[in-house]
């Protein structure tokens, strides 16, 4: 998980490392992968919750959370306030874009006025760490 705070999650990423994670608990639990057992059952073995990318989630927000707060360059680079024509094609998806939709329904200046507020803030990612989307 190093680095993860910089990736930009797409559903093709997700799912991998969701398999991954899957793969993790079948080998600390010695299940061979010709044994026909779900996922949902290995989870029920393991007594635990797909986790991971809910983790990788968190870190992005408490690390946009100081990157806004200082309000530098980077908050300028991340939120995409800079002059300049864009790139022709479809444009590449944001960390900004993903917490949005992670941290629920609202708009972006909402969530970024959240961020200003710490406490508020705090409660929003353990709200949507908690319900797991």
């Amino acid at each position: 998980m190093y680095g993860c705070k910089a990736w930009t999650i797409s559903k093709q990423i997700q799912n991998k490392l969701e398999a991954t994670e899957m793969w993790f608990h079948r080998r600390m639990l010695w299940i061979p992968l010709t044994a026909k057992k779900t996922n949902e059952r290995v989870l029920n073995e393991a007594n635990k919750r797909r986790s991971l990318v809910r983790t990788i989630r968190k870190r992005q927000a408490t690390i946009l959370s100081h990157v806004m707060r200082r309000g530098k360059l980077e908050h300028l680079v991340t939120t995409g306030k800079f002059e300049g024509k864009r790139s022709r094609g479809k444009q590449r998806e944001k960390i900004m874009d993903r917490l949005a939709t992670w941290l629920g329904p609202g708009k972006m200046s909402d969530i970024l006025a959240a961020v200003k507020d710490r406490d508020l803030w705090r409660d929003m990612i353990t709200n949507a760490y908690k319900q797991g989307t």
